[in-house]
């Protein structure tokens, strides 16, 4: 009699042998956990945009309001604004600093940037100077440029990127400013954004970002000198500016 060599498949195990379902009930803490992070940081990014919206639209004043009503109708009313942002900045670096900063900058990097743009604009209108980062830092009351504490600051990149856009709308006000009679800003603006353009190209950049941006400051002054070109074939700069 010969033997039963019929064999049998084994039944494939149950996917609830191989697979804890806790591991994805573990996920989804893990998710919901990082959703209340950033409906937290969002609360204070909201109120600085909202904020930033004013201060802004103060500050497009610049283009159509002469130079000797600047400080009353627009450098003043922009400060105060700039007091408000930055008592949201502060909030937000007390929230922020308790979750790893680079997991989270991205969600506030566009409206600190503004910021720091809208104080640069505003104190070279008033006093002809370049707020250097640990100024601004000092004026938000957060730190800048941490290194050994992963906590809220103003980093180098947010810094420069902003001053990218504080010269382009420089050069947007040269032209502007010969319209409404003011013939020494352009020559101003002019030496200011070409001394940063100096101070760019002693920067060895690695951000790509910041790179592009920072090859972009050399159509501001391209665009600025043509405006004291023609002005200087007008014979419409003033000798005795003190273009210092």
């Amino acid at each position: 009699m010969s033997a039963d060599t019929t064999m049998t498949t084994p039944a494939p195990a149950s996917s609830a042998q191989n697979i804890d379902p806790a591991i994805f009930t573990s996920l989804q803490a893990k998710i919901d956990e990082e959703s209340a992070i950033r409906d937290e940081l969002k609360t204070f990014v909201e109120t600085l945009s909202k904020q930033g919206r004013l201060t802004q639209s103060i500050l497009s004043r610049i283009h159509n309001t002469p130079t000797a009503e600047l400080e009353a109708a627009v450098l003043d009313p922009c400060n105060d604004s700039l007091s408000q942002q930055a008592a949201t900045v502060k909030e937000l670096a007390q929230s922020a600093s308790k979750f790893p900063f680079y997991k989270w900058n991205n969600i506030w990097q566009r409206d600190i940037q503004a910021v720091i743009s809208s104080m640069q604009i505003c104190d070279w209108l008033k006093s002809g100077k370049l707020l250097t980062l640990e100024e601004i830092g000092q004026r938000l009351n957060v730190p800048v440029n941490l290194k050994s504490e992963d906590a809220f600051h103003i980093t180098i990149e947010d810094y420069l990127l902003a001053l990218t856009t504080t010269i382009e709308e420089l050069a947007r006000l040269a032209p502007n400013a010969v319209t409404l009679g003011d013939y020494s800003r352009p020559l101003q603006i002019s030496i200011f954004i070409k001394d940063v353009h100096a101070g760019f190209q002693l920067l060895n950049l690695k951000n790509d970002n910041l790179r592009r941006r920072s090859d972009g400051i050399k159509y501001s002054v391209k665009k600025v000198e043509d405006v004291v070109y023609d002005l200087s074939l007008r014979g419409l700069i003033p000798k005795s500016t003190d273009t210092t």
